[in-house]
């Protein structure tokens, strides 16, 4: 049975299905963050010479058009839950054999099946991102490419601030559950249902199952990522990925 908040997610995106891409995507490289980590990734398929990609709640399917307008050749896999997200892609000429049915939560792919799974903007919308990491390493057999929100560097200089401050004191948890009221999530018109989120929350849990990580500010950044990027690009290698 869905909860409460995957109900009304599900209802936001059913409602701007039609609007999706007119809301989310820019043709402005660097003001958008996901352009920006699709430029980075392209150059992580050459790089490495990736073969196969999953992309993890594709949505209409952005990252999948772009990918398969570079790299034609790369097998190429997108799950979506929601049917008007999957339909509006389909509208847009995304195929109905790449863009699929699928849940990041449950991948029904095997274990290392895709050379790299990524995801751009998915993981601050569920309420267990850890669940969808776990997944995607678990399918990902050489790499998981990331782009999505650090919370702790949103906002202006007090706001920052003051977010750091209570997570470094281990308060972060119980200051978000008293601000949304037990809910843990927020609803926004730009952006539906989401989940206050840093890609550095599951830094630890990546870490175990990848012996390199690297980490980008997606349109912003500095020394010091974790305070001053809103938007981080995590590009993970597997310990067990073969050399190349």
């Amino acid at each position: 049975m869905k909860s409460k908040a995957e109900i009304l997610q599900e209802e936001y995106y059913t409602k701007t299905a039609a609007r999706y891409n007119e809301m989310h995507v820019s043709s402005d490289i660097e003001g958008d963050e996901h352009n920006m980590a699709l430029y980075y990734l392209s150059a992580m398929i050459k790089s490495f010479r990736i073969q196969s990609i999953l992309d993890v709640g594709s949505g209409t399917g952005r990252a999948i058009a772009f990918i398969k307008r570079e790299f034609p050749e790369i097998r190429l896999m997108g799950i979506e839950p929601v049917k008007e997200l999957r339909e509006q892609g389909y509208r847009d000429g995304i195929s109905a054999e790449i863009l699929i049915d699928g849940d990041g939560n449950h991948i029904q792919f095997g274990d290392n099946e895709f050379d790299l799974v990524c995801e751009f903007g998915v993981l601050h919308h569920v309420p267990h991102p850890e669940k969808m990491i776990s997944e995607m390493m678990r399918v990902a057999g050489r790499f998981i490419f990331i782009s999505d929100s650090n919370n702790f560097a949103q906002g202006g200089c007090w706001a920052r601030t003051m977010k750091q401050t209570i997570n470094f004191f281990g308060l972060w948890k119980l200051y978000n559950y008293v601000r949304t009221k037990g809910k843990l999530y927020q609803i926004s018109e730009g952006d539906g249902l989401y989940y206050s989120y840093s890609v550095f929350n599951n830094l630890k849990q990546i870490r175990k199952k990848c012996g390199t990580v690297y980490f980008i500010g997606a349109n912003k950044g500095g020394v010091n990522l974790y305070k001053s990027a809103p938007y981080v690009i995590l590009m993970g290698r597997k310990n067990r990925s073969i050399k190349v």
